[in-house]
């Protein structure tokens, strides 16, 4: 049914209250793959609730697990119609039925949904000081799309919780900025590491804040190339230098640059069993994008560490599974 919507996200806890438990067991959630998008028959792809549509040729991330189950569980919160006729596609996975915008139910990423396991089960949905109760009844896939089965829509990233309108609107979700993509120039956009390129018409979300800073600071490790020439664009903002490849360097989502304020300070990012130091040269702005000052990309979500080769190198990450990783860090 319903992949990834856009109308509204916002990072929220997610408590998951369910008639079994989840052993706790350590773990890091990896790409399973891509797929490439195909471009949707005339009127296939329904944006009610500013769903993106897939772009023909574009390289998708699948995930086949999500994160770690807890009491507090981090999450984006999307919105969508389960309604006959709505941008959710067909009917519920659990029970085959549509069910109305006016009552609270909800599909999860595929590893939350897994296999059914919550199907009709409650779940706690804890953003903006509030909480309600919702009913899982479809699963957001987040191993395939682009098809007719998933409304010509990309796959849903691996940590959605994506709501029906109901009272999940009106009393959490925030006016959201946004803002409307441009086609970049012929070659202006480096897609060096797999990088997206903005499309045009499309909406963005923008960022002004992050999560908050601890001890172990979760977050999603991106490839970034920092020297001249490379798809990061501009010199650094920190120094106004470009940087090799080879040196551990990362540029931090726009809450967590905080104005300037960790510049040429180190980090330490952990993952795949590993730690290494990095220092912070550049801001991933979450406030703007699509622009030549940063190269016709779109702008970074509010939990990015866009990191060099070297980090990557030294996690011990193999290189296929280079470009999304779920992480920690903290000030070093």
């Amino acid at each position: 049914m319903k992949n990834l919507s856009f109308f509204a996200s916002l990072l929220l806890l997610l408590i998951l209250l369910v008639g079994h438990c989840l052993e706790a067991k350590a773990q890091v959630c990896r790409p399973s793959g891509k797929i490439r998008g195909i471009k949707p028959p005339p009127g296939e792809c329904n944006q009610e609730n500013d769903s993106d549509c897939c772009v023909q040729g574009k390289l998708y991330t699948t995930y086949k697990c999500s994160p770690q189950v807890s009491s507090d569980t981090k999450a984006v919160l999307t919105i969508n119609s389960f309604q006959k006729g709505g941008d959710g596609g067909g009917p519920s996975e659990c029970d085959n039925q549509y069910h109305s915008d006016d009552i609270p139910v909800v599909a999860l990423s595929t590893g939350w949904y897994d296999k059914g396991g919550r199907c009709l089960n409650n779940i706690t949905i804890s953003p903006n000081g509030r909480s309600v109760n919702a009913m899982v009844v479809d699963e957001c896939d987040s191993t395939m799309g682009c098809d007719d089965d998933h409304d010509y829509q990309p796959p849903c990233a691996n940590n959605i919780v994506d709501a029906s309108k109901a009272k999940l609107k009106h009393r959490f979700v925030d006016q959201v900025e946004k803002f409307r993509g441009i086609k970049p120039p012929p070659g202006e956009c480096n897609q060096e590491n797999d990088f997206d390129c903005c499309v045009e018409g499309q909406l963005y979300t923008t960022y002004k804040c992050s999560p908050q800073v601890s001890t172990h600071t979760k977050a999603v490790l991106t490839l970034n190339s920092f020297q001249k020439g490379g798809d990061g664009g501009g010199p650094s903002e920190c120094d106004k230098q470009y940087h090799s490849d080879d040196i551990p360097v990362v540029a931090l989502s726009t809450g967590w640059y905080n104005k300037g304020g960790r510049c040429l300070n180190n980090i330490t990012i952990s993952a795949n069993g590993r730690s290494v130091n990095a220092m912070v040269v550049d801001e991933c702005s979450s406030t703007i994008g699509c622009d030549a000052d940063r190269d016709y990309q779109p702008p970074c979500s509010n939990n990015i560490v866009d990191a060099s080769k070297a980090v990557w190198e030294a996690l011990g990450v193999p290189r296929d599974n280079w470009g999304g990783l779920d992480i920690t860090w903290s000030d070093a």
